[in-house]
């Protein structure tokens, strides 16, 4: 009788926002509270991004994001040039932690319905996890998957 022995390695575990952090490598864009929403857009235009921090004094206040603006100046018929970010910004977002996994995030968004998280470490603001960072990190663990799963059928 022939036995045969299989040994599967398991894919690597879920990327942490950490290691997210470390490969996006993305400078933080803030903005103080009282700049007009016009200009934070503009911001946002220059930079591709979807969302601006606002902080003063280097301490974060919230977030303004491209669904702020649609929500609650486009809509609500207030003129940007003269609305300010604190007026629209979203605040008490949930934050992430750098041991997060990045499933945990995307549970986080879909049940809380937003698009982005703030990661802090010992009170510091180190970064914004987007829904699109959390779609690209899923993305690549499933390659990674697919990958370990068609080395182990040909080997």
């Amino acid at each position: 009788m022939l036995f045969l022995t299989v040994t599967f390695r398991k894919p690597k575990k879920m990327t942490t926002v950490a290691a997210l952090l470390a490969r996006k490598n993305k400078a933080l864009i803030s903005v103080s509270s009282d700049t007009s929403v016009a200009d934070a857009l503009r911001i946002m235009a220059d930079n591709n991004i979807g969302s601006v921090i606002i902080s003063d004094n280097d301490k974060f206040k919230g977030i303004v994001t491209e669904r702020d603006y649609s929500r609650k100046v486009a809509l609500m018929g207030k003129n940007s040039a003269t609305t300010t970010a604190s007026e629209i910004m979203s605040t008490g977002l949930e934050a992430a932690l750098l041991t997060d996994s990045i499933e945990k995030c995307m549970q986080v968004m879909t049940t809380q319905n937003i698009r982005y998280m703030p990661v802090f470490d010992d009170g510091k603001l180190l970064g914004i996890v987007s829904m699109s960072d959390v779609v690209k990190e899923t993305i690549l663990a499933q390659k990674n998957t697919i990958d370990h799963l068609q080395s182990y059928i040909q080997s």
